[in-house]
């Protein structure tokens, strides 16, 4: 009965939305009378109102939606969306303040004489405000009310001419910062939740195993990522509008004339481009770089943009109203120079300030800083002043803001409806039971996204259909696909829609400001081409998951928070690095033959061994490296006559665990009828329960005889090659511990000789302390600190404590200290005779580090170096298929 109710939910959404209803009311509206007849119904008819719910009943589900609202603002780790307003406010000041026009208008100038220039300078303009704005509707409205009438004047195709500018102004769906991106990463963040608990069951139901490696988990990804991974494709996306514009001009002249504005290219011409160009890309740079380096989060990058999009308007708007035009900007620049000067220069913590250098930054900080908010005010009032542009910003931010987070709101009721009535898990059941796995499952929803954006704004479709559809792509182990590469291809898929005839959203913004001489038809025609490009660049990215996933990657390797090399995510490419270096010439075997011959006798007896097990592990790791190699070498040739068994297998297991399931809902069911009117019934509802279990039972017969003995077989190939992997990162790791270790405690010497004078002078005091002398026992442990400073001197350490606990007031025992002081100094004694035979060990030992640093020692650096960290970010890259382990 619930997919009656799924059905009125959907019918009266559409409904709703089809008779111009707002959406923010449209959405909740439909959730709202759909539980609401549910429950009514289900107390008519059936006595209770959960009768009807697929779980559950109509307060929790009212309070699912409560519950989902909150969470859109409420959850610390949602806080991303703060950056939504900030974002809009900054594309809304650029062309208030006429800065997108200025662009528009020189780039005209510049691309003009160029044939299809024009055309080139929209789609450039339209990817310079795609990186401030984000917003389709006003970037599609600006350049079709400028844009537009010159190119009709100058004889372009009126199909050329709309298609190009709507097409340009759709890329701030996908170019950042974007707020389709946002949201995107805040629903994905959630998904990959999901989808990593899906996953684990799906391993522990094929494997038996509690836990699922990590190296098996789905990672999750932010605003920032989002950002990263989406930059490539919408450059990509550029290129392909440019590179038709300028064939189709070369192959049609008349259609796409080079337009030569009869101004010469000067001095003053190229100061107009610079004072143009330079400060929007100046903004982008330090939106953008902020977030790629670091420096800044989402949020704090919005506030960037925000603030350097108001100077930009206040010199803007003032220009030719006075001298002082351009003081607030370079006042603005100055203090951010003074500000990077500073933090480069000086320790700005206030609480670690203890010096006058240090408070000389602190002054200096907080002056750049009072000079940047007075350029910032300055700006304002300008702005404010100046045909009241600030209030005409504001306004129209708080409107477009506001239409965002009641949109989510809405939509997270809707959601939750969608559930009660089961919506969730029929789409589950949907997508699991195509044939084709991932990939027929993927271009469905595509396919289906791509049909919603005819009539769904973005952030409905981000907001209900990836969080239901999204950890279902996510927990695929055979796919095995990112979060980000999914949320971009999301992204790129929505921008699509927003221009496919005859519902596209930047088609109606357009048609409102184009004059009557373009016919409706013509901009229809002039999308189509637009169409294909973004599905081929959509089908292009598809195709390489790098071109997303590598940027992001490269990042968070170069970072200073970049992961360990021992990251258990990583050992798969570090072994293929380690593997690819030494059949490209790196030698680590030479390292450890020298390191052999070295004359270890004048180290201690337990020294020496390590250091012997060390070289010996490391002739093994070599030897294990290519143990693993041939392992998965067998792996993937049984693979091919094992997969196929393997997805007919799990194909019938899932169908069989989907028949259980409902078998156990109806077992639920008719336990609960105990009344003597509903024996009928409950009759029916065992006889379906058994025929469910029948068909179970043929199911299982289908499995091929062989399938056990396959599955053991092929197992215990995947358990040698991860057996191998595993003794190889063990021998590689005891192959440099012991030498590093060892090399320390030699380079530590000059220390260690250091405090011998005051070793020596310990025992006077010692022998001259007074008993209740409370400073004897810190006296002797600030010596014992420093040699728990000294590599190698543990033992001289040790020693030295106990004669600090002898000393102790409570229980003082001179004699017991002066014991412990001689056995501190017979072991410095010890250890000074072969530290100083064993210096002549440092070179070798330095020398085998060094052979081995870039290959079998790498799991044991503190981090990455540079070419590591890039080979990494190019491995990781790239989709690896995990189903085989499950």
């Amino acid at each position: 009965m619930e997919l009656y109710f799924l059905a009125l939910l959907i019918f009266l959404m559409a409904f709703a939305l089809g008779s111009g209803y707002p959406v923010a009311f449209a959405l909740p509206g439909a959730a709202i009378i759909t539980i609401g007849a549910a429950a009514g119904a289900g107390y008519l008819f059936a006595g209770s109102t959960d009768a009807y719910f697929h779980s559950g009943g109509p307060q929790q589900w009212l309070s699912a939606g409560v519950t989902n609202l909150r969470g859109v603002y409420w959850e610390v780790e949602r806080d991303t969306l703060i950056a939504i307003p900030l974002f809009i406010f900054m594309g809304i000041m650029l062309q208030r303040s006429k800065i997108a026009e200025d662009l528009l208008v020189t780039m005209a100038q510049l691309f003009g004489p160029v044939p299809g220039g024009l055309g080139i300078s929209v789609v450039f303009v339209g990817a310079l405000l795609a990186a401030t704005t984000g917003i389709v509707g006003a970037t599609v409205v600006a350049m079709g009310l400028i844009s537009l009438p010159a190119m009709l004047r100058n004889n372009y195709s009126p199909s050329l001419a709309t298609g190009t500018i709507a097409a340009s102004g759709t890329l701030g769906q996908i170019i950042p910062p974007s707020i389709v991106l946002i949201i995107l990463a805040d629903q994905l963040a959630s998904a990959t939740d999901q989808a990593g608990t899906a996953r684990k069951a799906l391993y522990k139901e094929a494997t038996g195993e509690i836990s699922m490696p990590s190296t098996f988990s789905v990672a999750s990804t932010s605003a920032g990522e989002m950002f990263l991974g989406a930059f490539v494709p919408g450059i990509l996306l550029v290129l392909l509008y440019m590179a038709y514009i300028l064939i189709f001009a070369l192959l049609n002249p008349k259609s796409a004339p080079a337009v030569h504005s009869g101004g010469k290219f000067d001095r003053a011409f190229w100061g107009k481009v610079a004072l143009t160009l330079i400060p929007p890309l100046t903004l982008i740079f330090l939106v953008l770089g902020s977030i790629i380096t670091g420096v800044a989060t989402v949020n704090q990058a919005g506030a960037i943009g925000a603030a350097g999009a108001l100077i930009m308007a206040g010199y803007r708007l003032a220009e030719g109203k006075g001298r002082l035009t351009y003081a607030p900007a370079l006042m603005a620049l100055a203090a951010l120079g003074m500000l990077a000067f500073v933090l480069s220069n000086y320790e700005m913590n206030l609480k670690s300030a203890n010096s006058a250098e240090d408070w000389t930054g602190i002054y200096l900080g907080v002056f750049a800083a009072t000079v940047l908010i007075v350029s910032l005010i300055w700006s304002g009032l300008r702005v404010l002043k100046i045909e009241n542009t600030m209030h005409g910003v504001m306004l129209e931010t708080a409107k477009t803001t506001s239409l965002v987070f009641i949109i989510l709101l809405g939509a997270a009721m809707l959601t939750a409806a969608f559930r009660a009535f089961g919506g969730e898990e029929l789409v589950r059941e949907f997508l699991n039971a195509l044939p084709g796995g991932f990939w027929t499952q993927f271009i469905i929803v595509m396919a289906v996204i791509f049909v919603l954006g005819f009539f769904l704004d973005f952030i409905e479709i981000a907001v209900v259909v990836v969080p239901i559809v999204a950890p279902i792509l996510l927990a695929d182990p055979g796919a095995n696909i990112t979060a980000v590469w999914l949320g971009v291809m999301i992204g790129l898929n929505i921008q699509t829609s927003f221009l496919t005839p005859p519902f596209g959203f930047a088609l109606f913004y357009l048609r409102g400001v184009a004059p009557a001489t373009v016919k409706t038809v013509q901009m229809y025609k002039g999308v189509i081409a637009f169409i294909s490009l973004q599905l081929l660049a959509l089908g292009i990215v598809g195709a390489y998951p790098p071109l997303v996933n590598y940027l992001p990657n490269r990042v968070s390797f170069l970072s200073e928070t970049a992961p360990p090399p021992k990251n258990p995510k990583l050992q798969y490419c570090i072994e293929e690095y380690t593997g690819k270096q030494i059949a490209q010439g790196a030698r680590p075997g030479e390292a450890i033959a020298t390191a052999k011959a070295l004359n270890l006798s004048v180290l201690p007896k337990d020294l020496q061994k390590d250091l012997s097990e060390s070289f010996d592990s490391a002739d093994q790791a070599l030897l294990d490296l290519q143990a693993a190699f041939d392992a998965e070498n067998v792996v993937n040739t049984a693979a091919d006559d094992y997969r196929p068994l393997q997805r007919l297998v799990r194909d019938l297991e899932k169908d069989m665990r989907k028949l259980n399931e409902e078998a156990e809902e109806l077992r639920t069911r008719f336990e609960r009828m105990r009344s003597e009117g509903e024996a009928e019934e409950r009759a029916e509802l065992e006889a379906e329960r058994e025929v469910m279990l029948a068909e179970v039972e043929a199911l299982k017969a289908q499995i091929p005889a062989n399938w056990e003995e396959d599955h053991k077989r092929f197992a215990e190939l995947t358990n040698a090659e991860q057996k191998a992997r595993v003794t190889y990162r063990r021998n590689a790791d005891s192959s440099w511990e012991a030498p590093a270790e060892i090399l320390g405690v030699l380079q530590a010497n000059e220390a260690f000789a250091g405090l011998e004078q005051e070793l020596r002078d310990m025992r006077g005091y010692i022998e001259g302390v007074a008993e209740n002398d409370e400073a004897a026992e810190a006296t002797v442990e600030a010596l014992e600190g420093k040699f728990g400073e000294v590599a190698g001197a543990g033992d001289v350490k040790s020693a030295l404590s106990k004669a600090r606990r002898a000393l102790r007031v409570s229980r003082f025992d001179r004699e017991k200290a002066l014991e412990s002081y001689d056995d501190a100094v017979a072991e410095y004694e010890a250890q000074k005779a072969w530290r100083a035979e064993a210096e002549s060990l440092m070179p070798g030992l330095q020398a085998y580090l060094d052979g081995i640093r870039g290959t079998l020692g790498i799991r044991s650096q503190e981090r990455l170096d540079r070419e590591q960290a890039l080979y990494m970010a190019s491995c990781s890259a790239v989709h690896r298929d995990i189903s085989l382990n499950f």
